[in-house]
């Protein structure tokens, strides 16, 4: 009898050991729980020649940033798979390794044909469907839409499957839909609750619905049964830090910046790492809040570690960030003639906003707010080019906000906060509005 993945796909594999072993790493891995690598590395134990296995350790090395580990477990695998496997795996250990390598388009192009052929290959169909996904950081201005999209052409095929509900519903709050979304999201949640992609996209909705007490009490009950090793953990507990930051409480913030995203403090894969950091430290800055040098500095060293060269747009910007806070103009400018360069080159999707971000960044630093304003407001409608989430993203519309009304625009200012809280309630928007007359 042939062994089979969870959604009824056919293995090449005889180990019902390995077979079963990559099925509970698959489901881990989807979740973002702990023990999807051991289980994995069983898997690959059980059977040595299993391509799978090894493709998808290779993708979860590629999740913490272990390059060569990644692309050599890829290699293996194209090999393995070339010997003993069918047409669909053929096709899944290459799309999987075009992503390792950073070969979008083509990564892309490789997921929408598999996708096609084979729509329950979950693993490949959850390439392009994340805030740090292929779409996200395709340089797509429209990428929100297009994974809502994909995912209404595969649902029949899903039905209320606990990691599809998870990543339709995500889409669907992105996208716009938050009522909708949420609501998906929820359902998936409660088939799997150890599903920290879940309890982040639930997050995502109640963010974009105002539910921010009830988002506060959703991580104290739940994030007890998850790992602080957990994928997400430190995430999680930034959106928390969101929440103490719209109640104007800067000392909860901190407390959890020290407790889970503090470099010494976190266990979160680097890119996670840096953005979390930044962007919460940033945010405090711009809202008033005291935020101690140090922190910065510290930060710093390990993202220059972590991030020393121009690379993914989203991650570009947050170094922007750290440069600006800590007045380090030579890195800025480093890292401003290679995003150049690239874009010259015609390599930068994302295109022109990347550059006008990161100077907007340092003009803010600098207190230049009349400057910030004229080179954001060219470019806010672009921003979402940079990838990540709408959560992630607003900190340029805040930091732009905030120039407005340090410059003196106070009109500007006043309408681009009606028109959120026409959206959704936000106490920190309406303080902002207060304090505006």
């Amino acid at each position: 009898m042939a062994l089979e993945d969870r959604y009824g796909l056919p293995l090449s594999t005889s180990s019902p050991e390995a077979a079963s072993a990559y099925r509970e790493g698959v489901d881990l891995m989807l979740a973002g729980w702990t023990g999807t690598a051991e289980t994995l590395e069983r898997a690959i134990a059980a059977d040595p020649d299993f391509a799978l296995a090894y493709i998808a350790r290779a993708r979860l090395h590629g999740f913490y940033q272990q390059g060569d580990l990644a692309r050599q477990k890829a290699a293996l695998a194209r090999e393995l798979v070339a010997k003993r496997g069918t047409e669909r795996e053929r096709s899944h250990v290459e799309t999987l390794a075009l992503a390792i390598e950073g070969r979008l388009p083509e990564a892309i192009a490789a997921t929408m044909k598999h996708v096609e052929a084979w729509p329950r290959d979950a693993l490949v169909l959850s390439l392009p469907l994340g805030a740090f996904g292929l779409f996200a950081f395709s340089g797509m201005a429209d990428h929100d839409r297009a994974r809502q999209e994909l995912c209404e052409r595969v649902a029949h095929h899903y039905g209320e499957d606990w990691w599809f509900l998870t990543m339709y519903g995500w889409a669907m709050t992105e996208n716009g839909n938050f009522s909708r979304g949420r609501g998906v999201t929820e359902r998936g949640f409660e088939l799997r609750r150890q599903n920290a992609h879940a309890a982040h996209a639930v997050l995502h909705a109640m963010f974009e619905d105002g539910s921010i007490e009830a988002a506060d009490r959703f991580v104290d009950d739940w994030i007890p049964c998850y790992d602080r090793a957990g994928i997400l953990h430190g995430h999680i507990r930034w959106h928390q830090a969101l929440g103490a930051l719209e109640h104007g409480d800067a000392a909860r913030a901190l407390a959890i910046y020290a407790d889970v995203l503090q470099p010494k403090a976190t266990q979160a894969p680097p890119l996670n790492a840096i953005t979390d950091g930044a962007s919460l430290l940033w945010r405090l800055s711009a809202y008033g809040h005291a935020v101690p040098s140090a922190l910065w500095v510290e930060a710093d060293a390990t993202a220059q570690e972590l991030f020393p060269k121009s690379s993914l747009p989203f991650a570009d910007v947050h170094m922007a960030l750290f440069a600006a806070a800590t007045e380090n103009r030579e890195a800025l400018a480093a890292r401003l003639t290679a995003i150049e360069q690239r874009l010259a080159d015609g390599k930068l999707p994302a295109g022109p906003v990347v550059p006008a971000v990161c100077r907007a960044l340092a003009a803010f630093a600098d207190e230049q707010y009349v400057a910030c304003v004229q080179m954001l407001a060219p470019v806010l409608s672009e921003v979402v080019r940079l990838g990540g989430s709408h959560a992630q993203r607003e900190l340029i519309e805040d930091t732009f906000i905030v120039a407005l009304m340090r410059s003196g625009e106070l009109s500007r200012a006043r309408a681009l906060l009606d028109a959120r809280l026409h959206r959704r309630p936000s106490l920190r928007d309406t303080r902002w509005q207060a304090a505006m007359g």
